[in-house]
């Protein structure tokens, strides 16, 4: 594993590699090393904060109907130590540590404690090189596939062909409309048929998301 491989996750490459190497270095390698380096911890305390702001801005903007409290919920599963040590691992964070020995024989690098630290305290470090917009776009490509498992909308196509099924006694059909965008950041259009009747249309980040929003209508036009 090497920073190449954080850097073409995270769609971002540091100006300063010094704020890097600080939020992968934990205070167990501090404490064994001559070298003089600072720990992360000052920039997971920044970026629990960072984290917290780009998510709420994310779930706001993705799903404006939805009430509070289950955008508090959602919020909560995301950035919970447990999800958040997730991410970590898809990053190959827990490979990238800087670690001291006696942590490492512990198995540091796979507690889930250190690697949420870790994410926060990119997310810190990222604030203080690029700025809150870049940490709100990264914050997107990131935690994209864990707001949409965690979504409202989770539910709206085994909803919806319940209810095809009982009004129709058929199922629904999703179509792949078009597809735009570089092969990193592509967008999907979804089209929704019912017996080769076109129903509505939806877009999203990945086809999985897109067949939700249009299941979402589906079940609106069922409802008229």
């Amino acid at each position: 594993m090497n920073i190449e491989h954080l850097y073409k996750k995270i769609q971002y490459r540091f100006k300063d590699h010094a704020l890097l190497k600080q939020a992968l270095t934990h205070s167990s390698y501090v404490n064994e090393t001559k070298e003089k380096l600072k720990d992360n911890e000052i920039l997971e305390f920044l970026g629990d904060a960072v984290i917290e702001l780009t998510i709420r801005h994310i779930l706001i903007k993705r799903f404006p109907d939805a009430r509070e409290g289950k955008l508090s919920r959602i919020k909560a599963s995301i950035v919970s130590e447990k999800g958040l040590a997730s991410i970590a691992k898809k990053l190959g964070i827990d490979q990238l540590l800087l670690l001291g020995k006696g942590e490492e024989k512990m198995g540091g690098r796979e507690k889930d404690s250190i690697l949420a630290d870790a994410v926060e305290a990119l997310f810190g470090a990222i604030y203080l090189d690029a700025g809150f917009s870049e940490a709100l776009r990264i914050a997107e490509v990131i935690f994209s596939e864990s707001i949409e498992n965690a979504s409202p909308q989770r539910d709206y196509k085994s909803r919806l062909q319940e209810e095809v099924q009982k009004l129709f006694g058929t199922l629904p059909e999703y179509r792949v409309m078009e597809e735009t965008g570089p092969p990193h950041k592509k967008r999907f259009k979804v089209g929704l048929f019912l017996n080769n009747q076109f129903i509505a249309e939806a877009e999203g980040n990945s086809k999985k998301e897109a067949e939700k929003r249009v299941a979402r209508e589906g079940l609106k036009w069922i409802k008229k």
